[in-house]
């Protein structure tokens, strides 16, 4: 399926040359003169080797035909990630390195998006929000709450964020996925 490569996000799955790969990152660049382009970084699925692309935001590229479904995390073990459909049960285990950097945001009972090409699970979507508790920071300080400024913590999932002086250890707060960065105070 064709789409624009302004369209190109996280996750995807780009056929270029007959060959499968999984975007890593894609951002779309507006510059005050000249043409608009899209800077996407990828992994060939084939052999896991990183390639950088840049397209015009109008050009057409090839999205791979995978299978998209919503999976939940079980559990992680020396095999791999464990996962289960919701509906039918069926579990899959995902690689590692299909997982990546997205390992420290899995937690127990999450509904993640897998695709998958011929049964395999080739990339991994992650909630673009997700509430972890802060175990460690500095103390807060009164009178500091109305400041704009920002500490660093330490979430109970091993991140490091930046959040508002008012938030001290035990907080659960929300993160946003993609930058670490502190949305809101857990409503729970």
């Amino acid at each position: 399926m064709k789409v624009i490569a302004s369209q190109v996000r996280k996750g995807n799955v780009l056929e270029i040359d007959e060959k499968l790969y999984v975007v890593l990152t894609a951002q779309n660049f507006h510059p005050g003169k000249g043409t608009p382009v899209t800077q996407v970084d990828m992994r060939r699925i084939s052999d896991g080797v990183k390639v950088s692309e840049r397209w015009k935001t109008t050009e057409s590229v090839e999205r791979a035909h995978v299978e998209e479904t919503q999976y939940q995390f079980l559990y992680a073990d020396d095999e791999g990630y464990h996962f289960m459909e919701p509906e039918s049960f069926e579990q899959v285990t995902v690689a590692e390195d299909v997982v990546g950097d997205a390992k420290v945001y899995l937690q127990d009972g999450m509904l993640c998006h897998l695709a998958l090409y011929n049964g395999i699970a080739i990339s991994i979507e992650l909630p673009q929000k997700i509430t972890v508790e802060i175990v460690e920071t500095e103390p807060v300080v009164k009178g500091q709450t109305a400041s704009s400024s920002y500490k660093p913590a330490q979430a109970d999932n091993g991140l490091r964020v930046m959040v508002p002086p008012h938030i001290g250890v035990g907080t659960r707060v929300v993160i946003n996925t993609e930058d670490n960065s502190y949305v809101e105070r857990a409503k729970d």
